[in-house]
């Protein structure tokens, strides 16, 4: 059986974490999801993000201003 113990842990994020970190309700959430402004992945039938993914996307809107 393969271990998990060198897994970053922290590293996905579940919707109510990123709504919560970007500030937006979870329908706001899924709005940027569908448009493709926020990336995720989809696991059964809920959505996980990337939290290097999700913390570049706003480093790079606060550069763009």
């Amino acid at each position: 059986m393969k271990s998990h113990s060198n897994a970053t842990p922290g590293l996905i994020m579940k919707s109510t974490e990123v709504a919560h970190y970007l500030r937006v309700n979870q329908g706001t959430l899924y709005k940027l999801i569908r448009r493709g402004h926020i990336p995720a992945f989809k696991v059964g039938c809920d959505y996980r993000f990337d939290r290097n993914a999700i913390e570049g996307l706003m480093t790079n809107r606060q550069a763009k201003g």
